[in-house]
């Protein structure tokens, strides 16, 4: 029996195999890919998060408390980076805020949680607690994180666990 060699391309085996491979690579990557994504998502929040607080504090400091009202006639000036009126079309993730009416308490991002979604929030004149609310892996459980005014920002509902 003669051996021949070929000189040009794979078999149709040996590409099924270099498929089966990658599929396999790329299925057991998946999870890892979408938790990547999600802790992404949670890092705006961290961002929106600070700057919120940085707004109640310059607020704090002119007015001598907390407000709820974050635009607006006596509002702290905050609002979400490019916020366009709320919901699916904007390009932040979370909700911001106070529960409260949309564009002066807080501002609904593209998960679409509701303002009812944030949780106790709440402005006095020594304290405040605000929240971020979204659904960042879309399992319809809501990841939650809150800011007081002492700067503490705290997951109070972990989507990621």
């Amino acid at each position: 029996m003669k051996w021949v060699t070929r000189n040009g391309g794979f078999t149709l085996i040996e590409l099924m195999i270099v498929v089966a491979i990658v599929a396999f690579l790329s299925m057991v990557s998946m999870p890892s890919f979408f938790r990547f994504l999600a802790k992404a998502k949670r890092t705006e929040a961290y961002m929106n998060l600070g700057s919120l607080y940085l707004a109640e504090k310059a607020y704090w400091a002119e007015h001598g408390k907390y407000t709820t009202m974050l635009t607006g006639k006596d509002g702290a000036g905050w609002q979400p980076e490019g916020y366009a009126g709320g919901g699916s079309s904007e390009r932040f993730y979370y909700t911001y805020g106070f529960s409260g009416q949309e564009g002066q308490c807080c501002f609904t991002g593209k998960l679409g949680a509701g303002s009812s979604e944030l949780g106790n929030t709440k402005a006095d004149a020594t304290t405040f607690v605000a929240a971020a609310a979204g659904d960042i892996d879309g399992d319809g459980i809501l990841d939650r994180l809150t800011v007081n005014q002492h700067h503490e920002i705290q997951i109070t509902n972990d989507d990621l666990a």
